[in-house]
């Protein structure tokens, strides 16, 4: 990489320190320009700036751009120098996707956690305010209903209309839907459209699979936009299924932005307590993989109709 170049980057490092230009800055780029040495292996290298606790290890650049710190698998990061008993600590922090053993330049996080903190916030804004793509929704094969909100913001501060479909979802619905099935199952995208885009290509036909294998009879899949989990109570009134399945993205955190979770119930009615509702949570690439979720909802929704139960009246 050209001096000038890492020159440039440093300073908007520097920039981001809220450090004021003057001699104290030009000699921390010098210092810094100088000492940046080479990722074995690599093309890029290390960035560290002496008194200032800056650095981007392990993280290099190549061609001009950093890498995707999204990618980076927080069960095997470790960043804590000079550690006491790194294995030990390592074999328990692989166990769950913790910021644990990041490290500290000073009292402050490193460059690279911090970085990464602040990748994981913007994706959870992303999930929540996005909207799910229509053509992949079509590419699923499932038609659009939407509740009673009218916009994000709207579904965002007025849950309760979330929880009822709009006049228009409700004609839809009677139109296209087979009529009393023994499960329908359905997709809404909940506070993640992140979620939809990442687990249903292989949760939804997971399900499916395992219900047919079952002999289980299935209505006609379909996507609620603006959803909440209570509206599949009124889905549940309007085709007359025996149990109804909501497939929804769930609120992100900095862990995950793409979590899904699988909300079951047998004979839903409007106004029903949410004791009565059966859930599967965490499906996403790092918890639950969406094809093993689709087989164990499957499994539960079978064992359902047996028992003709849900939630607490269910025993699993």
């Amino acid at each position: 990489m050209e001096s000038k170049d890492l020159r440039t980057v440093i300073e908007e490092v520097l920039k981001e320190m809220n450090l004021k230009p003057g001699a104290e800055a030009a000699d921390s780029v010098s210092t810094a320009v100088k000492e940046a040495v080479r990722v074995p292996g690599g093309s890029g290298c290390q960035l560290v700036i002496p008194g200032k606790g800056v650095s981007l290890d392990p993280s290099y650049i190549e061609e001009g751009e950093l890498p995707d710190i999204t990618e980076i698998d927080l069960r095997t990061q470790y960043l804590v120098e000079n550690p006491v008993n790194k294995e030990a600590y390592a074999e328990q922090k692989a166990a769950a996707p913790c910021r644990l053993g990041i490290g500290k330049a000073g009292a402050r996080y490193k460059t690279l956690p911090q970085l990464e903190f602040r990748a994981a916030h913007s994706a959870a804004q992303d999930a929540v305010f996005n909207d799910v793509d229509e053509e992949f929704i079509e590419s699923q094969g499932l038609f659009i209903v939407q509740t009673q909100c009218d916009s994000k913001d709207t579904y965002l501060t007025r849950p309760d209309l979330g929880r009822k479909l709009s006049p228009e979802a409700v004609e839809t619905i009677k139109a296209k839907c087979k009529k009393n099935p023994t499960v329908q199952i359905y997709v809404a995208d909940g506070l993640s459209s992140a979620a939809v885009a990442a687990n249903i290509p292989d949760l939804l036909p997971a399900i499916m699979q395992g219900l047919q294998s079952y002999h289980i009879e299935t209505g006609t899949p379909f996507f609620v936009k603006y959803g909440r989990v209570a509206v599949e109570d009124e889905v549940s009134e309007l085709v007359g299924a025996d149990v109804v399945c909501t497939l929804i993205g769930e609120r992100p955190g900095l862990i995950t932005a793409t979590s899904m979770s699988a909300y079951i119930a047998y004979k839903a009615t409007v106004g029903m307590p949410e004791a009565r509702r059966t859930v599967v949570s965490n499906i996403h690439s790092a918890g639950t993989n969406p094809a093993e979720a689709g087989a164990h909802i499957a499994e539960i929704i079978k064992i359902m109709l047996e028992k003709k139960a849900s939630g607490t009246d269910l025993k699993l």
